[in-house]
């Protein structure tokens, strides 16, 4: 090395000193490889006993001394899982996917960080636009990784993303790959379930009713063929029978007369509670099991009512959105007339008077969308909302990106025509109930998800007489109402 010029004896020293750790790894004795197991089940006897620093310590002695070593891989995916599982903390876990998915490529458990990864980059999204990283980061699991489980996930979670870019054909085509790669695997329910779905998003009623039959047959053990059950059975009654609307009275059946003040508005959460706000009170309460009790903080005058994922009511006044804190976040407009949460996090209001929604994004990102002004709203299951505009005599449907699906005129399908929509309503099926008055009908309508009215009826046809304010959908498909004049709720079937 003497005969060397100086600048190649730098470059030849530099080779060596990278040369010499790569010769011992390939080196590797069976002592080594043997201590890399002890470290990595150390790490786990600490783990499943709780004690977590000691696991952690554990397994980042393993990376240092084996950071190739295939039970390294297995620690940083344990690892990874911690932050998302028990801390509820995602974004510590993603040095450590991304670690993984670098110096792991090779390894099995490379598919299960990149399934992870993609999982924390769909959470992330704010809107159906930014699932494009996620997306691909599914799709390297199904392109790299063909025999390995996670492929079933990697192919249920792109079904979730193309359904909520309102990519049907794809959402369908990715939801029964996942079902026919594993049909036992624990995404194989949530998938042909959600299969079904887009079957009706694509108007197809008999395909999505097959497949829910095939859900309950198949896997009849499974919480999702419980649920396939209503939803057969709420699809059934509504577009399929022709029973004309009726009134059952008071609801819930036994409650003494006048047990709520003045109900205005109407609100489910995800496990099938009714909220219901109560503006003689300027307060929320819960319906569970028939039993009332006060939720969330005072507010006066609600214009509307949304339930987030943390199932503490947020409401929208002239003021703007008030959420837990109380501070009300400024809007478009003073004269909401409605509002919903979207599955981004992202409270969509609409104004009387303002032609435009106003998007509150959960990362603090506000925005605007040009609309006619709104006299009510809905959530839809596509992630966007159904919209009236007495302006534009019409209700809209629109997809998560605020774009028209539907168009219904006012007094389409009906005997005659309405000047008004006061309050409209829906459920996870896309179905849409709203509450009208003026002109030549006063009464309420169902429409299914495609515009058409699968019920009407008059309030003389049904025998009531008050002020109805709310309407909403529950879970056996009756239409639920709130009666401020008389104090009361009323359930139609």
């Amino acid at each position: 090395m003497n005969g060397l010029q100086p600048s190649a004896r730098r470059l030849s020293w530099a080779v060596a000193r990278v040369v010499v750790p790569l010769c011992a790894f390939q080196l590797l004795t069976a002592q080594d490889l043997d201590l890399a197991e002890k470290l990595y089940r150390s790490g786990e006897r600490a783990y499943h006993a709780r004690s977590y620093a000691e696991a952690f310590e554990t397994w980042n002695q393993l990376l240092q001394a084996a950071p190739r070593s295939a039970f390294s891989a297995q620690a940083l995916i344990r690892m990874a899982r911690y932050h998302i599982e028990v801390e509820k903390k995602p974004d510590a876990a993603m040095p450590l996917l991304e670690r993984l998915k670098t110096e792991h490529i090779k390894s099995p458990v490379a598919a299960e960080a990149m399934l992870l990864r993609g999982e924390i980059l769909a959470q992330r999204a704010r809107k159906p636009a930014d699932m494009k990283e996620a997306i691909a980061e599914f799709n390297r699991v199904v392109d790299l990784y063909t025999d390995n489980p996670a492929v079933a996930g990697a192919q249920y979670q792109l079904g979730l993303a193309f359904r909520d870019q309102s990519q049907w054909g794809r959402a369908l085509q990715s939801f029964l790959e996942c079902y026919r790669l594993d049909p036992l695997s624990p995404f194989a329910p949530k998938a042909l379930l959600k299969a079904a779905e887009v079957l009706d998003l694509q108007g197809d009623l008999p395909g999505c009713l097959r497949l829910l039959e095939r859900l309950r047959e198949r896997l009849p053990n499974t919480p999702e063929a419980q649920e396939a059950g209503w939803r057969i059975a709420v699809r059934v009654k509504w577009r399929l029978q022709k029973t004309p609307l009726k009134t059952e009275g008071p609801w819930p059946a036994g409650k003494a007369p006048k047990w709520v003040n003045t109900p205005t508005l109407l609100a489910w959460n995800a496990d099938g509670d009714l909220y219901i706000y109560e503006d003689g009170l300027d307060r929320a309460v819960i319906l569970r099991k028939a039993e009332a009790s006060p939720v969330g903080i005072p507010v006066k005058g609600a214009k509307a009512m949304v339930v987030p994922p943390s199932g503490i009511p947020w409401f929208i006044t002239k003021g703007g959105l008030v959420k837990e804190d109380g501070l009300p976040l400024a809007l478009a407009g003073n004269a909401p007339s409605g509002g919903m949460v979207d599955r981004w996090g992202t409270v969509w209001v609409g104004d009387r008077k303002v032609a435009a929604l106003t998007l509150l994004g959960a990362d603090g990102q506000n925005r605007t969308l040009p609309s006619p002004t709104t006299n009510a709203m809905a959530p839809m299951p596509n992630g966007g909302v159904a919209q009236a505009s007495d302006a534009n005599r019409d209700v809209k449907f629109l997809d998560a990106a605020g774009q028209p699906q539907v168009w219904i005129p006012y007094g389409k399908g009906l005997p005659g025509v309405y000047r008004s929509v006061l309050a409209l309503g829906s459920d996870s099926l896309g179905h849409v109930a709203a509450i009208v008055e003026g002109g030549e009908f006063d009464g309420v309508v169902l429409w299914g998800p495609d515009g058409s009215v699968l019920r009407q009826a008059s309030w003389r046809q049904l025998g009531l007489s008050g002020k109805f304010v709310a309407i909403t959908i529950d879970r056996n498909g009756g239409l639920i109402l709130a009666d401020r004049s008389n104090d009361l709720l009323l359930r139609l079937n």
